[in-house]
């Protein structure tokens, strides 16, 4: 398994490239950050400091979406950064939550999203494609490599990563929402004639390691509402009775809005509703033991990599513990 972390691009962005390069320092192949322009500063700025200041560390958003740049900008912008750094961008992708809802848009649909995906990676990686009627072709890539990971939840977003995406993010550390998107994403590679194998897996949720449970589960609570967002999106299309597992929609039911000022951010106001028992089974808690423990099971169910959000006020503590007692087991 690998291993990636996930932070916000909050001021200032030195400290966003030192935590970077201390998860390289203790194993990590990948960095990620958010990706909404409003709520914090611009990522892909910030990536080209990072590769800089890094050896081997690859980057990009978790997630980006198709409707905050145009198709060209975000082709050119990571084959930029490859031609520069040797390859080392990931595009995560979306249909869109905090990018697209602090500005007032919807979430993008999936043909959007479909659209996207095939556009910027061909145009990346260097061949020709029909843009607005018109053929377009960035003539300086070379050799360029870009691959698309997306994330989703619902039964028609996880058939779109097993057709057409290079990687799926799943949002989620429970075994029994991995065991079933997985599951859908292979499912819906095979019936498209690809190989299941040769989808990346990558489950993305908080880590905190240490001993007060308690203290843990109100730092990492938030991010139950931040999965909300999107299971509040699910019920709304598919209802209470579809084929979406119900550790994953039946919580919402206390939900009652969203304030996206404290997206992502420990004592969000927002997540109230969100019981013990979601934290608990949506993050990772307890020793270094209990998260290797979780890791396993969820390895054996296919992830490939494990991308650890760091929103809590121990950040530094859990890093340190991941590379000195977690990344060893799970990379041997």
């Amino acid at each position: 398994m690998d291993f990636g972390i996930v932070l916000q691009t909050d001021p200032p962005a030195s400290e966003v490239v030192r935590l970077m390069k201390a998860a390289e320092d203790n194993g990590f192949s990948h960095g990620w950050t958010f990706d909404s322009c409003v709520l914090w500063q611009e990522p892909f700025v910030i990536y080209s400091r990072i590769l800089a200041e890094t050896s081997a560390l690859t980057v990009g958003p978790m997630v980006t979406s198709p409707a905050t740049r145009d198709y060209s900008v975000m082709a050119s912008t990571f084959a930029t950064l490859n031609d520069m750094y040797g390859n080392r961008t990931v595009c995560g992708i979306g249909r869109g939550d905090s990018a697209h809802r602090v500005v007032g848009r919807a979430p993008s649909t999936l043909a959007t999203v479909a659209e996207c995906m095939h556009l910027v990676k061909e145009l990346a990686e260097g061949r020709e494609v029909l843009l607005n009627d018109t053929p377009v072709r960035i003539p300086w890539v070379r050799d360029g490599r870009l691959e698309m990971w997306m994330a989703g939840y619902g039964p028609k977003a996880l058939k779109l990563v097993g057709e057409q995406a290079d990687g799926f993010i799943l949002q989620c550390a429970d075994p029994a929402i991995a065991r079933w998107t997985i599951g859908s994403v292979r499912d819906a590679a095979r019936a498209a004639g690809r190989d299941p194998e040769g989808i990346t897996i990558c489950l993305a949720a908080p880590g905190y390691v240490g001993e007060d449970l308690a203290h843990q589960r109100e730092q990492l609570r938030w991010f139950g509402g931040m999965v909300g967002n999107h299971v509040a999106d699910l019920v709304a299309r598919y209802g209470d009775s579809s084929s979406v597992p119900r550790e994953l929609t039946d919580y919402i039911a206390g939900r009652e809005g969203y304030d996206y000022a404290h997206h992502g951010k420990a004592g969000n106001p927002s997540t109230e509703f969100v019981p013990d028992e979601i934290v608990d089974r949506f993050c990772l808690l307890g020793s270094a033991g209990a998260h290797v423990a979780r890791l396993e099971e969820l390895a054996e169910l296919g992830v490939d990599q494990f991308a650890l959000y760091l929103m809590h006020d121990e950040r530094e503590d859990t890093l340190a513990a991941y590379g000195a007692q977690v990344v060893p087991k799970l990379t041997a």
